[in-house]
C-alpha cells in the first residue's frame, strides 16, 4: 500500500446493544450528574480514557462496549442524515 493510498474501513458490530442507544444512556447519564455529555463523550472518543464518563448507571462499563470507531462513525452518519442530505 503507498502513502497516497486510502485505506477502506469496514466495521463489523457485533454487540448487542447498539451504538446509539449507548450513547443516548450515557448522554442521559452525564447530564443527570451535572457534565457537559458532548464535552465528556468528545474527550473519551479522542482519548480511549473512560474516566471521561461517569459510572453513574452503569454509563462507563457501557460505552465501553462500543468501539470507538463505531461511536465516530455512528455520529458521522447521523450528522450527514440530518445537516448535510
Amino acid at each position: 500500500m503507498s502513502s497516497q493510498s486510502t485505506q477502506d474501513i469496514d466495521i463489523i458490530r457485533e454487540s448487542s446493544i447498539e451504538v446509539t442507544d449507548i450513547l443516548a444512556q450515557v448522554y442521559e447519564a452525564l447530564s443527570e450528574k451535572g457534565y457537559n455529555p458532548v464535552s465528556q463523550i468528545v474527550g473519551y472518543v479522542m482519548s480511549g480514557d473512560p474516566t471521561y464518563i461517569t459510572s453513574y448507571k452503569n454509563a462507563r462499563s457501557l460505552i465501553m462496549k462500543a468501539e470507538r470507531d463505531e461511536i465516530i462513525e455512528v455520529l458521522l452518519e447521523n450528522y450527514i442524515e440530518t445537516r448535510l442530505r
